[in-house]
């Protein structure tokens, strides 16, 4: 896809993949709106980089989405490109034991809740765009998961799964579906400090631009790659392989 010329919403825009994202769209010539929870990381993201628009908006909340959706439209009716991004992740999960299910509820809400009910609210205003596109940010986790992260791990396979329905039921729309699967990138996803031996972000994110450009439809990188093209052979490998007890 050309990333010039197009109106794009990046959800969980204002810090880490979405924002760097969302900074090359706006370089390019797109006008960029970014949404997040925090006020404060999303006033930063707009001064950092000026020209970006910014809403408040919680998309792991049903009525939050619908507000989101209503207003897009509204206020920004050439919206062409939806950008899947928003997530979390949380570790050390133990699904042997009880914890409150607000707190599992909230991750599968953000990170799979999000993406089908947005592209169902959106997809009948995009079908009427020039060069419409849904974008999803998996992760290389959705092929070979690590199992301290389960519910993370589980949201972005669903996430893939839906991303290859979607691409065959509008196939014949004119919406161009489009995957981003990331390795482990250096970004405060989890936590500040958890992710400094990964890609680092404009390494991948310039990548991701570049391979978007190009009109390629799955776009991952390094481990996602691999992991992404691997036999289920290999990815059982990898799966024991990453799940070594840790010292």
């Amino acid at each position: 896809m050309n990333p010039a010329n197009n109106t794009v919403l990046v959800t969980g825009g204002a810090s880490g993949i979405g924002l760097a994202l969302a900074q090359r769209f706006l370089k390019a010539g797109s006008q960029v709106i970014i949404c997040g929870r925090r006020v404060e990381t999303l006033r930063e993201a707009a001064t950092a980089s000026p020209g970006l628009i910014t809403r408040v908006c919680d998309v792991g909340s049903e009525t939050g989405r619908v507000a989101l959706a209503e207003w897009i439209v509204r206020e920004h009716p050439a919206l062409n490109v939806l950008v899947n991004n928003a997530g979390i992740q949380r570790r050390a999960i133990d699904l042997g034991n009880a914890e409150p299910w607000a707190d599992t509820h909230t991750e599968i809400a953000i990170n799979l809740e999000a993406p089908i009910h947005l592209t169902g609210l959106l997809t009948p205003h995009l079908r009427k765009q020039p060069n419409p596109a849904i974008i999803n940010v998996t992760s290389g986790l959705s092929f070979a998961p690590i199992a301290y992260m389960p519910v993370y791990c589980a949201t972005k396979a669903g996430l893939h799964s839906l991303t290859l329905s979607l691409r065959h039921q509008l196939a014949s729309s004119g919406v161009t579906v489009i995957e981003i699967i990331p390795p482990a990138v250096n970004t405060d996803l989890g936590g500040p400090g958890l992710h400094t031996f990964g890609v680092p972000l404009d390494e991948f994110a310039d990548a991701a631009m570049q391979r978007l450009a190009a009109g390629e439809l799955e776009i991952a990188y390094g481990f996602a790659e691999q992991a992404s093209k691997a036999s289920r052979s290999e990815l059982n490998a990898i799966f024991e392989r990453m799940n070594q007890p840790r010292s």
